[in-house]
């Protein structure tokens, strides 16, 4: 787990050292468009830090929780994490659901506002993706991150 991520409510999300994560999402953390964010089904949203640390190559002012994400996960093969995946995360079990679309809220972690770079119809496999849990669980920065076998 490289970093978790909250806000209470919009984007950024900030960094915090540990969390427990519920069937509701990440303890801490609130979407403002509720509508669009959150629920059952997109209860945690999760990205890549390698795929950051690419786009930040790129010029892109991204880092982790800017795009809104609660989970940034590093070292695994992220054109793997897709929808009906599963993860383990510390104690925390979770299911893929779906790929999140980008939207403009997220604009400013993208040089001339360019979200179309983690939109999984244009670019498969640079996309976050929503998760539900599966099982409740506390999670930690450190913590081992691994996606389970189908």
């Amino acid at each position: 787990m490289a970093s978790i991520n909250v806000s209470g409510g919009g984007v950024p999300k900030r960094p915090i050292a540990s969390a427990a994560v519920t069937a509701e999402g990440v303890e801490g953390d609130r979407q403002r468009h509720t509508d669009i964010h959150g629920g059952p089904e997109r209860a945690v949203c999760l990205f890549s830090l390698e795929r950051i640390a690419a786009l930040r190559g790129e010029g892109h002012p991204i880092a982790p929780g800017t795009t809104g994400e609660n989970l940034t996960l590093a070292g695994l093969d992220w054109d793997a994490v897709r929808p009906g995946r599963r993860l383990q995360a510390g104690t925390l079990r979770l299911e893929v659901t779906a790929y999140a679309e980008p939207c403009v809220t997220i604009r400013d972690s993208f040089r001339d506002g360019a979200v179309s770079c983690i939109a999984q119809a244009r670019h498969p496999g640079w996309s976050r993706v929503y998760a539900r849990v599966l099982e409740p669980g506390r999670v930690a920065v450190g913590d081992p991150v691994a996606l389970l076998s189908t």
